[in-house]
């Protein structure tokens, strides 16, 4: 191999290696407690990590232990914590999915995650179990590339930037409402404030008295400051749990330059497009009238809002930080203008000096059906009419232990009827069943997973899923409008250029497809990463090469049938 010849991603390769020599290993310690919290100057009971919400950033660089001791002192609730976009090679048991890969935390323990970061990038960490990434438990990863390694881009200074919805009752209350019956089914309705690194501000003259203090330092706004004429990373993630969201800097341009951890072929946007369990990195030059202030802000897409606009402030050095523009915040674009968010997704490819092609030819297809249906009585969200039940004992235990009477082994439907369904129609068939059951991939076999979108059991409505897949990235290879032709559709496939994600939008009456190789042992999920579509049965589990894991950490286990003597 010539010298002009070595790719960056050779280099990177290079640099990973003599990284793992010099590699570090970070500690944490961490007590999850409730606390009052005002994060939008509303009070109300909040899941901290150490006293707070968001939790602590985790910095570290690429090929990095980190180890995190995670004490639940909730009292009554159990716990898990999910560190989302860690591929965890080696350590599926870290995953932190409860009931896929460990059992939770229960109140008064302790558990030790320990694992390695494996790629540079921007990432999330947040609850698995239940619906307690609502209510506060949550945070970002930033991996930094190896030292002495060149990024394609340059910059001054970083900043992050965590974008949250919030609600002010609790997720008791949500996860109840959704455990109703059809005629007295409670939805959890739109958020009562949209947050900025856990900053926002409700009307507190809507609020009982007594509750809502609109001086509190806690919901002060964000503020960040530039120098004239500098430039700025920004890391921007998004640990929504119902919203999409339109992120926006007024009067200054972005340039996209890393998207869940992979470098883009930069394009400029006028504001960012975020899904729940997305990440983006984009370069900002302070280069507009540095006599005042912008506003950061942050509004509702793909739903009709009911929720006011997060607002925070680009303060230029000089300016009070304090001083409020002398514009009214941007409103973004129209928020049922799908078309303007495609168009981001499409213009989403992988940088040319760090593109890794997708095999040419897929080994398996499996097309899901997006449907909203019902179970005795229960409203449900469903897959080629399956809606997801977790067993009592993880996943990972189960099957590498061939615990098989723990969950269901008749293999989920790998399509529906594409010829005869019709998309834009309440389903025909209200009804739907419940499974655990799990789709077993051959190991080092390449996927093809098509995500079909469809009217809900609402007429004319059709609703927009982020997806995530757990200890994988995968390439997306295209998506479109209507329904996905399994003949015509692959053609036009991007096999050129896909960027890579562990996180995908499937639009209203859209499909996605997605590419990825079954080459980490373990159990996987892929859901959707809206909280409650998740809760209510959004989400399949993939198996693979369980069989060349060694021996299972006993901290995993101590549920279900994992128990001593089950």
């Amino acid at each position: 191999m010539t010298l002009n010849k070595i790719s960056p991603l050779f280099i990177l390769a290079s640099f990973l290696s003599l990284a793992c020599v010099q590699a570090k290993v970070h500690y944490h310690k961490w007590e999850i407690t409730y606390q009052y919290k005002s994060p939008d100057c509303f009070n109300k009971l909040a899941i901290t990590i150490n006293g707070q919400t968001p939790g602590p950033t985790i910095y570290a660089s690429q090929g990095d232990t980190i180890v995190v001791a995670v004490k639940n002192s909730l009292l009554t609730e159990n716990t898990a914590i999910h560190w989302h976009g860690i591929r965890q090679i080696g350590t599926p048991w870290m995953d932190g999915t409860e009931g896929v890969t460990q059992c939770p935390v229960l109140p008064g323990d302790t558990f030790i995650y320990r694992f390695v970061v494996d790629r540079p990038g921007t990432y999330i960490y947040h609850s698995h179990y239940g619906m307690q990434r609502s209510a506060g438990l949550n945070g970002m990863i930033v991996v930094k590339v190896p030292e002495g390694f060149k990024e394609p881009f340059t910059y001054d200074r970083e900043y992050n930037i965590l974008l949250n919805d919030w609600w002010h009752n609790s997720t008791y209350d949500q996860a109840t409402g959704l455990l109703m019956p059809e005629n007295q089914f409670k939805f959890v309705g739109e958020p009562q404030s949209l947050l900025l690194n856990g900053r926002g501000r409700f009307n507190c003259s809507l609020a009982a008295s007594g509750s809502c203090n609109a001086s509190h330092p806690e919901c002060e706004p964000l503020k960040l400051t530039v120098v004239p004429g500098n430039t700025y990373l920004l890391r921007i993630a998004s640990v929504t749990s119902l919203s999409a969201l339109n992120f926006e800097i007024e009067g200054h341009s972005l340039t996209v330059v890393e998207a869940d951890g992979h470098y883009v072929d930069p394009f400029i946007v006028k504001n960012l497009n975020i899904y729940s369990g997305e990440t983006y990195s984009v370069i900002l030059k302070a280069d507009q009238d540095p006599t005042r202030n912008y506003w950061l802000v942050s509004n509702v897409v793909s739903r009709k809002p009911g929720t006011p606009t997060g607002t925070g402030l680009l303060n230029y050095y000089g300016i009070p930080r304090g001083r409020f523009p002398p514009t009214a915040p941007p409103s973004g674009p129209l928020w049922n203008d799908t078309y303007y968010r495609m168009k981001q997704s499409w213009a989403t490819r992988a940088h040319p000096n760090f593109n890794e092609p997708p095999p040419a030819k897929s080994n398996r297809v499996i097309i899901l059906l997006n449907t909203q249906n019902r179970i005795d009585g229960l409203t449900r969200w469903s897959l080629n009419n399956v809606s997801h039940d977790f067993p009592h004992t993880p996943y990972l235990v189960a099957v590498k232990n061939n615990l098989r009477h723990v969950f269901e082994q008749k293999p989920p439907p790998e399509t529906y009827d594409i010829k005869n369904y019709d998309i834009n129609v309440p389903p025909p068939n209200r009804n739907a069943t419940r499974s655990t059951a799990i789709y077993k991939l051959e190991f080092g076999s390449v996927v093809d997973v098509i995500l079909q979108n469809a009217n809900t059991l609402t007429a004319n409505n059709s609703e927009t899923h982020p997806w995530h897949l757990h200890g994988h990235d995968f390439w997306v290879l295209g998506s479109g409008w209507g329904k996905f032709n399994p003949e015509t559709d692959p053609k036009n496939y991007n096999l050129k250029d896909p960027i890579m994600k562990n996180n995908v939008a499937l639009q209203p009456y859209a499909w996605t497809a997605i590419r990825f190789k079954a080459d980490n042992p373990g159990v996987w999920a892929f859901h959707c990463h809206i909280e409650s579509h998740f809760f209510m049965g959004m989400g399949i589990v993939f198996e693979e090469g369980v069989s060349r894991l060694g021996k299972l950490p006993t901290s995993i286990m101590g549920c279900g049938k994992s128990k001593l003597g089950n």
